[in-house]
């Protein structure tokens, strides 16, 4: 929480150093070339910084609400210059400017900038835990409240020794007593302890980790620690941000928090609308003939349409219809509708095979290109059974604060196909809200390249 705020003071300079570590490759490599930077160099370096900060912004590379690992941001950097120099090849063929292009030059400044880019990220990463660990930017802390919420912090800050903060011990006004060892030990007093030794200096940071319905006795305890000049954080009842999102909002003076909000706010939904339009384009393409053979080969084997569209719930909960190769004699899309079984009779032969391998999903393709889906999120449920399965498991409708996907995060891990138990629902239900926490564009491609691999069938797929 605090290394996510000062590291968001560090961003203008760990992004300008980013893109003076392209500009420097480019301008070592035409040196050592002999070759003159000229207006055609300047315009491709533009291209390849523009590119290369808009993926930036994509993978979540300068801001992101839970803090990655240097792995993770060593890849997203490089992902994002090899998108940046990807756009600016894909432009330059476009304008026919290709012919310009040193395919040496250009070559050894993209591997000069990428080996460069991630010494450098590196390097510094590596500094700052080295300082953090000889007691520079250390902040001294305290959780007020020996909750679940202040366990899961304390652990979080003991372990991250790269947050900058050193744990001092637990505050709490209920006796010591009261709770097991080894955690009596590590409550340091109560409030007006606490206040005592924030007057001393003896703490930087406090977190205050009990429920929200105390909120007067948290209103209590910053009125009591307002004579002080201690920096308080109140850390959201686990049980609101397990749900969805906490994004702040201000309404006039006033200050609220999203419990149930999409993901997909602001620029982020445009970013995730140009995801499902260059995808599904890209699949598509690679799939059209498959798809017209199988279109055909099902007219011509059973009676009935090529395409079977199901009313289902979208975006927001309103209705839209999804497009599938038929694969049942049935076309069940009323207030009763019948979930496939093992063995079930309603199946087609070629059915039976399209829906094993997932290919009956095809169609949906054409789904995200027109807006009513995504390549990546929840998967739609008929009507009947979002009716049903909505009064039988908390926070279901959740799911439609996105839109429906041909595949999600609870596919790739096993759920799907039947659930003729609730509590295969409930496993999927949880598994479309842990994505929906955790949405980012490469926890989508994360998605996409499981599915190549174990999405497209299960055993529960009938």
């Amino acid at each position: 929480m605090v290394s996510s705020k000062k590291y968001q003071q560090w961003k203008p300079i760990v992004k300008l150093v980013d893109i003076s570590v392209i500009i420097i490759a480019l301008l070592t490599v035409l040196a050592l070339r002999g070759t003159k930077l000229d207006l055609s160099y300047l315009s491709w370096l533009a291209i390849v910084i523009g590119g290369f900060l808009y993926f930036a912004e994509v993978l979540n590379l300068y801001l992101s609400s839970k803090e990655a690992s240097n792995r993770t941001n060593l890849a997203r950097a490089s992902l994002s210059l090899c998108l940046g120099f990807l756009a600016m090849l894909v432009i330059s063929f476009i304008m026919k400017l290709t012919g310009n292009l040193s395919r040496l030059e250009i070559t050894l400044w993209f591997v000069t900038a990428l080996l460069s880019l991630n010494l450098w990220r590196y390097l510094h990463h590596r500094a700052m835990i080295s300082l953090k660990r000889q007691g520079y930017y250390q902040r001294r802390c305290a959780i007020y409240g020996l909750t679940e919420s202040g366990l899961k912090l304390e652990q979080t800050i003991v372990q991250q020794d790269d947050l900058g903060l050193q744990f001092c011990g637990f505050y709490d006004d209920r006796q010591p007593e009261r709770f097991e060892e080894p955690f009596a030990s590590q409550i340091l007093g109560n409030s007006q302890d606490l206040l005592k030794h924030a007057q001393q200096n003896d703490i930087d940071l406090l977190f205050i980790a009990i429920p929200f319905s105390a909120d007067e006795r948290i209103a209590d305890l910053i009125r009591t620690l307002a004579d002080s000049t201690l920096d308080i954080h109140v850390v959201f009842d686990h049980r609101i941000t397990d749900l969805l999102h906490g994004t702040p909002m201000e309404v006039g003076n006033l200050d609220s928090i999203s419990v149930f909000d999409s993901p997909y706010s602001g620029s982020m939904s445009i970013i995730k609308r140009t995801e499902d339009i260059i995808l599904s384009l890209v699949f598509i393409t690679i799939t059209a003939l498959p798809m017209l053979c199988i279109y055909c080969t099902v007219k011509l084997t059973s009676k009935g349409p090529g395409i079977f569209v199901q009313t289902r719930y979208g975006l927001n909960g309103e209705k839209i219809k999804v497009w599938k190769f038929r694969s049942m004699r049935a076309l069940d899309d009323g207030e009763v509708v019948k979930q496939a079984t093992k063995d079930d009779p309603r199946i087609t032969k070629v059915g039976k095979f399209i829906r094993r391998t997932s290919l009956d999903e095809l169609p949906q393709f054409f789904n995200v290109l027109t807006g009513q889906m995504s390549i990546v999120g929840p998967r739609p449920h008929a009507v009947a059974h979002n009716e049903y399965y909505r009064n039988e498991i908390p926070y279901y409708m959740i799911r439609h604060k996105v839109k429906p996907g041909i595949t999600g995060w609870a596919q790739v891990n096993g759920w799907r196909g039947e659930t003729d138990e609730l509590y295969k629902m409930q496993k999927r239900v949880e598994y479309d809200l842990f994505y929906i926490r955790h949405w980012s564009v490469f926890f989508d491609l994360k998605i996409i390249f499981l599915t190549v691999f174990k999405g497209f069938v299960g055993k529960n797929t009938y």
